[in-house]
């Protein structure tokens, strides 16, 4: 961000740039993570579509590998969550 390229510290920023940059990194994360979960949804769910085409067991391995790519979707969220 351009506001971190400069040489000031946290003491000598003010007050409203820090209200202002906490705004910007949350509205950031607010939209990011509904693309961070639904994409793992998706990739897991094609991977299981594409093994039950190869290996002809019709929607069982989509099922798995969609509930596998919610919880996996979920983690991460839940991480980046807990980071901030």
């Amino acid at each position: 961000m351009p506001s971190e390229s400069n040489d000031k510290t946290d003491q000598e920023v003010s007050p409203a740039a820090k209200q202002a940059r906490n705004f910007s990194r949350q509205n950031a994360m607010a939209m990011e993570l509904p693309f961070i979960f639904v994409g793992c949804m998706v990739v897991g769910g094609a991977i299981g579509y594409f093994l039950d085409a190869w290996l002809h067991t019709r929607p069982a391995l989509m099922i798995v590998f969609g509930i596998i790519g919610f919880i996996a979707g979920l983690r991460d969220v839940l991480r980046r969550l807990r980071k901030n």
